[in-house]
């Protein structure tokens, strides 16, 4: 194993990083896309509905299904990676911000309102902020599931740490296959355990204090 690390650590390093990378900016796009989208549905009983219905059955798609289905219109490489990725993030992100946004006192934003703030001012600076620790535990919850997500995005020949996955099972039982499989699936977990730690303290950084204490 430490043989097969130190032959390969140029290559196991700048493979953490694209799956690093790529799971971060699809996360980021993910949740502008999700919270957007919950700004929009979450006043309606309806629309929230249909929203929650959507995150939830979006989740019962296989990811591996999705990849090849993906491959004829997109080709191989990054882009069904990035699309495969951010749908999933997503979802946990869009059920999280409508419950957030919808949990929010009316009180509040009538209060806002009353003050002389704009709809998207009262929106963007207080409904948001307020709802912020929700939303942020579903960005947790997505960059865990989208971490394992970006492995199997492999099989388009996208980026990260899942080639050494698919490229051990394919040969498992020949020389350092075992091996292989082993750096990619502890290299994910350890990318998802920095990410999280990173997130906690993201949260910790931009929830407002009031809501923190």
């Amino acid at each position: 194993m430490w043989e097969f690390i130190g032959d390969r650590y140029r290559q196991i390093l700048y493979d953490s990083w694209q799956h690093f990378s790529l799971v971060v900016q699809c996360l980021i796009l993910a949740s502008i896309i999700a919270v957007v989208l919950a700004a929009l549905v979450y006043r309606s009983k309806a629309a929230s509905g249909v929203a929650n219905s959507v995150s939830a059955i979006g989740l019962t798609i296989p990811s591996f299904a999705m990849i090849g289905l993906l491959i004829a219109p997109m080709g191989f490489g990054v882009p069904p990676a990035v699309v495969v990725v951010t749908f999933f993030a997503a979802l946990p992100i869009l059920r999280n911000s409508v419950v957030g946004l919808a949990g929010i006192p009316p009180s509040v934003v009538e209060s806002a309102r009353g003050i002389g703030m704009s709809r998207f001012r009262t929106l963007a600076t207080v409904e948001i902020p307020m709802a912020w620790p929700v939303i942020l535990a579903g960005v947790r919850v997505s960059a865990q599931m989208v971490m394992g997500i970006a492995a199997i995005a492999a099989y388009s020949l996208g980026p990260g740490l899942g080639g050494f996955i698919f490229s051990g099972l394919s040969r498992l039982g020949g020389a350092n296959a075992l091996e292989s499989v082993v750096v990619g699936v502890v290299g994910v977990i350890l990318l998802a355990l920095i990410l999280d730690l990173l997130l906690v303290g993201i949260g910790r950084l931009t929830t407002p204090r009031g809501i923190r204490v």
